[in-house]
């Protein structure tokens, strides 16, 4: 294919090529030269024509004549354009051959695409072509047709006006083609009269009559694409007569269209159809309805455009008109004579209404719409008040009036309901308009005559309570209270039931629920109904079936609510039915027609509520409950035999309550085991059967019956209609049959449907297909429990029937058995049940077959399902292999299409679940016939189904197909570069092929480069087709070829298609681009957008309305996003979305900020005013109404602005992991005026802004998206700096803006969660310690005050609008708020309390207390008794629901504080999310008390009591939880947990009680150190270290009374006389193992087992950082604490393994193996050792000895360590810990040979260190020492004492040169001077002696301390400082020394003179400053 790639064609390597592969290859070289071609070919030209014009003639196959034609006119464009005519005669003369060859039909493509390109160049030829081409369509073939059509739209299109001359030629020519036979040529004719309306403008005046009509006949028979066609064509007609473009010529008498002579055009159509008057008249005649349903559904589509293409605008000014012209529609006679049509009819009205209110029209102007609907709504129902009530029957309307009016409020009502769910809401101000009196409207309806209407005013009622759930109560209270008031009139208890039912049924899609008493009082409404149905048979039937629909839809409440209402419901099913079989036919012989319709009725919704129960309350089905129910259910299955004779008996009178009757027993039998009614299965089948294939069966709901029994992928075989298409609400019609029931649902029939939980209105089916179906559904749950006889004998039934029966009965019997088989097989599949022996195959095979062979596609399909199923049921390979072999001989032998593509499919199907094919044999013959079959192009059906099939078995081959990989692209390819374009089914076909075919090929597409080349021609070939479909499938292709090899899908492209078919008009394309975007999206989103934003440089499609250049691909995403319904394709887009946003928002972050913030503004509605930062007085000035500025959005929906704000989150956590700029905003300005770079805390001011105005919104789920935004800026800003204002952070000019958007949220009418959310918003705000100004401060106090104040009314008082578990979710958010603030008070208190804290020296600076000063403590502290109150109370629930499952009987029967027994489930996680942060401030406030208690408090309990239950409580739930396996995730409860515990210890009292208790502190050790071992947070580790140290301290307290008390004796302690410490039972025990743990995982080490590890001593050690040095500080002091509160024998045993940890931490800091941070561990180690040395256990009289040897051991390890240690040990560390065994360590310890000698040593080589710091260190020691104990001292200083005096004296010759010497020299003189003072006085004369001449030979004179370093001059100072204290000290000794060293005097005489002059200079100095110093000095710091 390399070879293609050349501008003239390579003819040679052409030439070389087999037939199909040229055809390939000269479509590679178009492509290739379409994109070259604007180079200059003027060169060869003449070569180039000429090859172009041999491929023209060579029968190009369909889309390379596109290509060509479109080369041939590139050519022409960019080359000399001279000899274009010539080319254009070689057409024309090719034409006028007359025939459909390929080359005519490749003229007639060039000639359309030379004018579209070349225009008026060839005006001159214009004419001739024109009379060629419409001479040739005459006798031209459907292809032909459909190419003459579009050639001549592209004419057309190219020559534009000046084509006027053979407008009327061509329109005449176009207008019987609308009515072709050939659906393509249908679409053709379609675009070219749209090309043509352009600038014939006859067509929109004169001729739109003929038009519409034509286009109605059009419609007849139509399909799917050629309906979406004409619609286009059509509506634009229309709104071009209504909206002229261009100005027309005024005729005499003639005028503007109006809108409703344009309306009546359309309702011709719609009411009387495309037939002349004869037929229509004939139709009437016959009592048929003259108008076909595709008819109307075309009719529907082309009002939807004509309203588009007007626009949102135009539908808001002109809705009233067009509602009024459309009620026509619905009401008009000729509609409303057959039920029927009448639902048909309302279903399009819907749709216009749905397609053009729901989409076109802003929030604002929807709520305009919802007005003028609800007005319409009053008048009908005045209306029907009026012929109701009237008394004058001159003036009374007639029935047939009435009767219409209910179908105007059907459709009015359910558009009114539609509007008010989207709107949610937004839609409250609509409610509390009393000038319209929506609600009062509404419910007015209720007393309708019409079941129909009552039923959509009911379903318009849901729909208010699903949009403002707040109404659900109120319009609960209200149908109630009228109910009862209405009790007598038969509409009000039908209409008000039905509203009830369908209210309760909106609780399932409210989130906030309803109140349980609302259960209550709808469970005593039914029993009143009831109970009173007998009363008056006037009545009866609407009381039994009102009351159960109520008890039906009560179920829908969860089992929460039914487990309180079982018994009496169980009572009332109990009645409805007779008590034995028996009874039931005792009463066949009592009753009348009446009777029984009444108990039919009541039984049939007694089963209603069985099956409500069953779908809604499984875990209510004990098996007490179902015991009771299965008697009832034999009752009504032994009625069900008995049917029959009633309705011989009494007529049709109750001919559809036993339908309805029947339709319920199967429905709930279907959902019970089927073992439970085995004895019942003899009467069941026989209703089955009889009910599938009997007499009385008229319709056949096939498209409700077949679908979900067929594969999906299947379902792509039936066109589009089967399909998700935007139309699909109205394309079901079209399949209906139109002069029955058929398929057309609708909620009258099945009003127990109105509770489901559902979006959209139910569309029940007619009794009669819905009996078909749950018949069918039965059928599938009982046959896999029959025995074999049996299952054989009703299958061969089956077969009998099918066989027998003729014509469209047969049919009907054939797909009711069929289905009811294979939803059997399916059952049978999904249980893993068996089907039976061979005499059950055989006659389920020829049942399935026939099917497979019968006429209806759908049925051939489920068959083929169905063998699938059949196979995988039976598992017998055998038997497969046969089942494909018979497939084989019939394709070998049938002829017929039917046969050959039902078996063709069973091929693709037959692998389907047995997990793929495995027999390369088979795949090569199922291969062979399949490429035979595709081939067959005298028959596109089977072409499209083997196809198909052909792409199942490519899935199903796997790896296997590898080796047909080749052929099967080749065959493929070839197909598509031949099947022409009518036959778009086989081109779906071959692109559903080709996508599998490339799933195959996988990853290796990478590798095979003519594969891969194969691929990109296919997916080209697709991307040209006309239709959207294959053109998805092209799209789809391409995304797997970007999976599977990226670089080689060029996105330049890719992109723009992807972006100009976003807009498309069919879903499944818009859906595959989307996709597809996805995939880029997540790899290339750069890149992506960049090709978007070229593609908006150039022209776009015009119908586009993507506005790529003014927000970029993003922004048409958002905008797509907006006006989408379809979940599947939102979901695709918002991903998409997110994708983009992460890869680019970082760098692009101010176009990703504006466009949310633009998304969110784009409202029609008025918000309220933002603040700007100057305006900071006052919250209230916030709200003040603002209209939003134009952008390049408008009118979006709320939940499009609810996704971009939840994009502003996501930004904001994106950039918390980018650059740390983002939120530093002195950084991020720096960094921005060098680089330009952008970053996050710039545009503060937009988040905060964006945020105000989300929150203000009127939508609920907006104002939290806008409080959970706050929140994100609230926690990841609140500690950044402003620059500008040192001491003050950034938020701080923001305080009034987010009071302002936290004050709507605690309104008294916000809903509870809004509250909630605001509440924890406030918490964050005040914690976060912005506010600095102490009213501003108050003014977010208030707002949780006022919550507080709410929560303290309690639940009783408060409005039952929702359920009672929104009051505990209320609640426990302002308790945790209040919790959260009191916690940040608390511990801002004990930062400033604490000395020298960080804050406390910021304050200090910045003048201020700290955030607020200290009046947020004092704030909280006057709420805190009532917040500590309900904290205590929420605590205790919280307690009592974490109780296990077998504890649950200890629950109060009434419920808790805060939540009700009812509310149980739901209250659990609102507990679980708050209770956490409120015993954190639990303890906080019991530590602030000290357990000290008002006497007020105890008058039940003692202190002593309610403080242990206290403590008890908040212990048991920290304990329960932190043993918790899953508190993994909760990692801020833990640590809330220890804090609390900590706040508790830190009180004596608890203390006391945990010292008290050794098995308690026990116990919370054995979790602490569970915690420690899962946890690797440090934070925990550190708090669970902290706590340990405290519970040993509690431990030590206890030990020491004991010790002090007169009842013990003083050894007490753990361990008593033995020493034993008994694991598990053992305070010290577990301190040990917690301890151990911490330190042998930071120091491995420590451990003999790991010594020779990896981490261990043999192999490198990681640094411990700062954080592990003080876990391991915190194990050493807790271990040094342990001998303590131990026995003196206890102590014996703990002692050695707390002596070996601490030297071997000692032991590996010395080394430097714990890295750079020892430094800090090593004052904690010698400090744990100190403790250790000074234990009390130490001096004890059992103890002392074995302490003793104990600590020699470790004195001596110690010592070896040092010898034996390497080089770089660090000696001063080791000298301290040396330094302190011997000052704390008793004597006996220290003064044992050898060991003090060698300790002498040890200090006697650190004094010969060369080292000065080590020096100097000893030197230091030596004083501690020199001072110490005399027997430890004296040893040291006879020793040690000459060393030092001789070192001294070598001073005077070298002096010290630095700092470090300098200090080593000093620490040597205090050293001497402790050891002169240390002697007795006997010897201290002498030793002073020695002292004084040292210090004198320090001295310098005059002359060398002038020139002396720094560290001489200090050292001289030094000296003669000593002297002149010394010398006066010992005066004696100084004046001897004097006399007798004349010399020594006069230096000392020169030092002392020199220093009494230096003094004098410095006073002068100071006298002089002080006389220019002013005499009043003014004070700068004000503190």
């Amino acid at each position: 294919m390399e070879q293609a790639h050349s501008l003239l064609l390579n003819e040679e390597a052409c030439n070389q090529l087999k037939e199909h592969q040229r055809a390939e290859f000269v479509f590679e070289w178009l492509r290739f030269l379409k994109k070259i071609l604007p180079a200059n070919v003027k060169q060869n030209q003449k070569h180039l024509l000429e090859q172009l014009t041999t491929v023209l003639t060579s029968s190009p196959g369909p889309p390379t004549r596109l290509l060509l034609a479109q080369c041939l006119a590139l050519v022409y464009r960019v080359g000399d354009s001279l000899t274009s005519s010539l080319t254009v005669d070689r057409c024309n003369d090719i034409i006028r051959s007359k025939d459909d060859s390929p080359s005519f039909l490749a003229a007639v493509a060039c000639l359309g695409v030379l004018y579209e390109q070349l225009g008026r160049l060839l005006i001159n030829s214009f004419k001739e072509t024109m009379a060629n081409l419409l001479k040739a369509m005459k006798s031209a073939e459907s292809q032909g047709r459909c190419e003459i059509m579009l050639c001549i739209e592209r004419i057309l299109k190219g020559l534009g006006v000046s084509a006027v001359s053979c407008h009327r030629d061509i329109y005449k020519a176009a207008r019987p083609c609308l009515t072709d036979r050939s659906m393509g040529v249908r679409c053709a004719a379609t675009k070219c009269l749209l090309e043509l309306q352009r600038e014939a403008v006859f067509l929109w005046s004169t001729e739109l009559e003929n038009v519409a009509t034509h286009c109605f006949r059009a419609f007849e028979g139509s399909n799917y694409d050629v309906r979406v066609a004409v619609s286009k064509l059509l509506g634009t007609l229309l709104a071009s007569a209504l909206e002229p473009r261009q100005a027309i010529a005024p005729r005499p008498g003639s005028k503007r269209n109006s809108l409703e002579e344009v309306m009546e055009l359309l309702s011709s159509g719609f009411l009387r159809g495309g037939a002349g008057f004869l037929r229509a008249s004939g139709d009437m005649l016959k009592g048929t309805s003259s108008v076909s349903r595709d008819v109307r559904v075309g009719i529907t589509q082309t009002c939807v455009v004509f309203v588009s293409i007007l626009g949102g605008a135009w539908l808001e000014n002109h809705f009233s008109c067009l509602l009024s012209l459309l009620m026509v529609w619905v009401s008009h006679a000729r509609v409303t004579q057959y039920p029927a049509d009448a639902v048909s009819c309302r279903c399009c009205v819907s749709f216009i209404l749905r397609a053009t209110v729901g989409t076109l029209l802003g929030e604002k102007a929807q709520i305009a719409a919802a007005k003028e609907i609800c007005q319409l709504i009053s008048k009908q129902k005045r209306v029907v008040d009026a012929a109701l009530h009237e008394g004058n029957m001159e003036t009374r309307v007639s029935p047939a009036e009435v009767a219409a009016s209910q179908h105007v409020l059907v459709c009015a009502l359910l558009e009114l309901g539609s509007l008010l769910q989207d709107l949610s809401s937004t839609a409250a101000p609509l409610l509390q308009d009393t000038s319209i009196g929506m609600l009062d409207t509404v419910i007015s309806v209720l007393l309708h005559p019409s079941a129909s209407a009552r039923l959509a005013a009911a379903w318009c009622l849901r729909c208010v309570a699903v949009g403002m759930p707040a109404q659900v109560a109120v319009l609960l209270d209200r149908c109630a209270e009228r109910l009862n008031a209405l009790k007598s009139c038969p509409e009000a208890v039908a209409g008000y039931s039905a509203a009830i039912a369908a209210l309760l049924g909106a609780v399932q899609l409210c989130p906030l629920g309803v109140s349980h008493s609302k259960g209550k009082m709808v469970m005593t409404l039914a029993e009143d109904l009831l109970r009173s149905a007998t009363q008056n048979s006037r009545i009866s039937i609407q009381r039994t079936r009102g009351c159960w629909l109520l008890l039906s839809a009560l179920s829908t409440l969860g089992p929460t609510v039914m487990e309180h209402h079982l018994p009496r419901l169980l009572l009332l099913w109990k009645c409805a039915f007779p008590l034995s079989v028996r009874d039931v036919e005792n009463e066949l012989r009592r009753g009348d027609s009446f009777t029984w319709q009444v108990t039919l009725e009541g039984r049939a919704g007694a089963l209603c509520a069985m099956k409500s129960l069953v779908v809604h309350c499984k875990d209510l089905l004990t098996d007490d409950v179902l015991s009771r129910l299965f008697p009832l259910l034999s009752c009504a299955v032994a009625l069900l035999n008995q049917l029959p004779s009633l309705i011989k008996s009494y007529g049709n009178q109750i001919r559809n309550a036993a339908t309805v009757f029947r339709l319920r027993v199967y429905e709930i039998l279907t959902m019970l085991q089927p073992k439970r009614y085995e004895g019942n299965f003899g009467m069941v089948l026989k209703q089955l059967l009889n009910d599938l294939t009997g007499p009385e069966i008229t319709t056949c709901a096939e498209l409700n019956l077949l679908p979900s029994l067929c594969y999906r992928q299947d379902l792509a075989l039936l066109g589009p209609a089967l399909q998700d298409v935007d139309q699909h609400y109205i394309e079901e019609q079209v399949r209906s049959q139109p002069n029955h029931q058929g398929n057309s649902g609708t909620l009258e029939y099945d009003p127990f449907t109105i509770f489901e939980k559902a979006q959209d209105v139910p569309t029940p089916l007619p009794p009669g297909s819905a009996l078909a179906a749950a018949a069918v559904q039965l059928f599938g749950v009982i046959f896999p429990h029959l025995g074999i006889q049996q299952k054989a004998q009703i299958l061969e039934q089956f077969c009998e029937f099918v066989r027998q029966l003729k014509g469209a009965r047969q049919q009907t019997v054939q797909i009711h058995v069929a289905a009811a088989f294979c939803c059997t097989l399916k059952c049978l599949a999904s249980s893993r049940r068996e089907l039976g022996s061979e005499e059950v195959q055989r006659p389920a095979l020829s049942l399935l077959l026939g099917a497979l062979e019968g006429p209806n596609p759908l049925l051939r399909c489920m068959a083929a399902e169905g063998l699938a199923r059949l196979v995988q049921v039976l598992n017998d390979p055998n038997f497969t292999v046969s089942i494909t072999l018979m497939s084989f001989d019939k394709l070998k032998t049938a002829r017929d299409a039917i046969t050959r593509t039902g078996h063709a499919l069973a091929l693709g199907a037959v692998y389907r679940y047995l997990g793929g094919i495995s027999s390369p044999q088979y795949l090569s013959t199922c291969v062979g016939v399949l490429f035979t079959l595709s081939q067959d192009s005298t028959s596109p059906e089977v072409q499209m189904w083997s196809l198909h099939a052909l792409s199942m078995v490519v899935d199903l081959a796997g790896p296997l197909y590898h080796s047909h990989l080749e052929a099967s692209f080749n065959l493929v390819l070839r197909l598509l570069l031949s099947t022409p374009h009518t036959h778009v089914e086989v081109q779906q076909s071959l692109g559903r092929c080709f996508n599998a075919l490339i799933t195959s090929m996988g990853p290796d597409l990478q590798g095979v480069c003519a594969v891969r080349t194969s691929c990109l021609v296919g997916c080209a070939v697709m991307q040209d087709s006309q239709d959207c479909l294959v053109q998805a499938q092209a799209i789809s292709c391409l995304q797997q070829l970007h999976m599977f090899a990226p670089g080689f899908v060029n996105l330049a492209s890719l992109v723009p298609s992807l972006c100009i078919n976003l807009c498309s008009s069919y879903l499944s394309l818009r859906r595959a681009v989307v996709a597809c975007l996805r995939q880029l999206a997540q790899r290339e989103a750069v890149e992506v957008s960049e090709h978007a934003v070229a593609l908006s440089r150039v022209k776009l499609n015009t119908n586009s309305t993507l506005k790529l250049k003014e927000v970029g691909l993003e922004g048409a995403l958002f905008s797509l996003l907006d006006r989408e319904s379809d979940p599947c394709l939102c979901r695709d887009i918002q991903e998409t979305l997110v994708h983009m946003m992460s890869s680019a928002a970082e760098s692009n972050l101010a176009h990703w900020l504006k466009l949310c913030k633009d998304v969110l503004s784009a409202s029609a509605v008025a918000s309220f005013e933002y603040l700007e930062d100057g305006d900071r007085y006052d919250d209230s000035s916030a709200f003040h109404a603002k209209s939003e500025s134009s952008g390049p959005f408008s009118n979006l929906r709320w939940s499009t602005r609810v996704f971009s704000m939840e994009c502003v989150c996501r930004i904001i956590a994106q950039c918390e992991n980018g650059n740390s700029a983002h939120f530093n905003m002195a950084l991020a300005q720096e960094q921005h005026l060098h680089e330009s770079a952008d970053f996050l805390v710039l545009h503060l001011a937009d988040l905060i802004r964006m945020a105000f105005m989300a929150a203000t919104d009127h939508s609920d789920q907006l104002r939290l998206a806008g409080l959970q935004t706050l929140l994100v800026i609230i926690r990841k800003f609140s500690n950044v700096p402003e620059p500008e204002f040192p001491g003050h952070v950034i938020l701080e000019q923001y305080q009034a803006n987010v009071g302002a958007a936290l004050r709507p949220a605690f309104h008294v009418d916000a809903p509870p969660n809004v509250t909630a959310k605001a509440c924890q918003v406030c918490s964050a705000w005040i914690a976060s310690g912005v506010i600095s100004d102490l009213r501003d401060l108050r003014r977010v106090h208030q707002l949780l005050a006022s919550s507080l104040a709410k929560v303290q009314v309690g639940r009783e008082v408060s409005s039952q609008l929702y359920n009672e578990s929104t009051f505990t979710m209320e609640t426990l958010a302002v308790l945790k708020a209040w919790a959260e603030v009191y916690i940040t008070a608390v511990q801002g208190s004990r930062q400033r309390e604490s000395p020298g804290s960080l804050l406390q020296q910021q304050n200090d600076e910045a003048g201020t207390t700290g955030p607020a000063g200290a009046g947020l403590l004092k704030l909280v502290q006057t709420d805190l008794a009532t917040l500590s109150r309900l904290w205590l109370a929420a605590l205790q629930d919280h307690a009592l629901l974490t109780l296990p499952s077998q504890y649950s009987s200890q629950l109060p029967s009434t419920g808790g504080s805060f939540y009700t027994a009812e509310t149980v489930e739901q209250a659990r996680p609102h507990y679980y999310s708050a209770w956490a942060t409120i015993l954190h401030a639990t303890a906080l406030w019991l530590n602030s008390t000290g357990f000290i208690m008002s006497t007020s408090l105890s008058s039940v309990k003692s202190p002593e009591d309610v403080n242990t239950d206290r403590l008890h409580l908040i212990l048991g739930i920290s304990v329960e939880f932190l043993c918790s396996p899953h508190s993994g995730d909760q990692m801020e409860n833990i640590d809330s947990c220890l804090q609390a515990l900590q706040a508790l210890l830190e009180v004596p009292w608890p203390r006391s009680k945990v010292g008290n208790d050794q098995a308690l502190g026990v116990e919370m050790l054995s979790v602490l150190h569970r915690l420690i071992v899962t946890r690797e947070s440090p934070n925990i580790q550190l708090a669970v270290l902290e706590l340990v140290r405290q519970i040993v301290c509690a431990a030590q307290e206890h030990v020491k009374e004991k010790r002090h008390s007169k009842e013990t004796v003083p050894e007490f302690g753990e361990g008593r006389d033995t020493g034993g410490l008994v694991p598990g039972k053992s305070l010290v025990f577990g301190a040990l193992e917690l301890c151990l743990c911490t330190l042998v995982r930071k120091l491995p080490q420590l451990s003999p087992k790991l010594a020779g590890s990896p981490t261990g001593r043999g192999g490198q050690t990681c640094s411990l950082s700062n954080t592990d040095c003080r876990l391991v500080t915190s194990a050493l002091v807790i271990l040094s604490e342990l001998p303590s509160i131990c026995s003196p024998e206890g102590s014996v045993s703990v002692l050695p393994t707390v002596l070996y940890l601490l030297l071997g931490v000692l032991r590996e800091a010395v080394k430097g193996s714990v890295g750079a941070e020892s430094g800090q561990l090593v004052p904690g180690i010698l400090q744990a050792l100190r403790t250790v040395l000074t234990s009390p256990m130490s001096r004890a009289e059992k103890s002392r000895g074995a302490w003793t040897e104990l600590l020699r051991c470790a004195l001596h390890t110690l010592l070896e360590s040092w010898h034996t240690g390497s080089p770089g040990v660090d000696e001063v560390t080791m000298l301290t810990s040396l330094t302190i065994f011997l000052l704390y360590a008793s004597a006996d310890v220290t003064t044992v040979e050898p060991l003090q000698t060698r300790c002498i040593q040890t200090f006697r080589a650190s004094l010969e260190s060369k080292d000065p710091v080590v020096l100097s260190r000893s030197y230091q020691l030596l004083v501690s020492l020199f001072q110490g104990p005399a027997p430890v001292a004296r040893p040291f200083i006879l020793a040690l004492g000459g060393c030092l005096v001789s070192q001294l004296q070598e001073v005077e010759k070298s002096r010290p040169q630095g700092p470090a010497e300098l200090q080593a020299v000093q620490d040597a003189i205090r050293a001497l001077e402790a050891l002169v003072f240390a002697a007795d006085e006997t010897h201290c004369p002498q030793l002073v002696a020695v002292l004084l001449p040292i210090l004198i030979s320090l001295l310098l004179d005059e002359n060398a301390l002038a020139s002396a370093p720094a560290a001489s001059r200090s050292l001289h100072e030094f000296a003669l400082g000593d002297l002149m204290r010394i010398g006066p000290q010992h005066s004696a000794v100084f004046r001897a020394l004097m006399a007798s060293a004349p010399h020594m005097k006069a230096r000392l005489e020169a030092a002392v003179k020199g220093n009494q002059e230096n003094m004098n200079t410095k006073a002068q100095t100071t006298r002089v400053i002080s006389k220019n110093m002013p005499s009043i000095q003014l004070k700068f710091n004000f503190l």
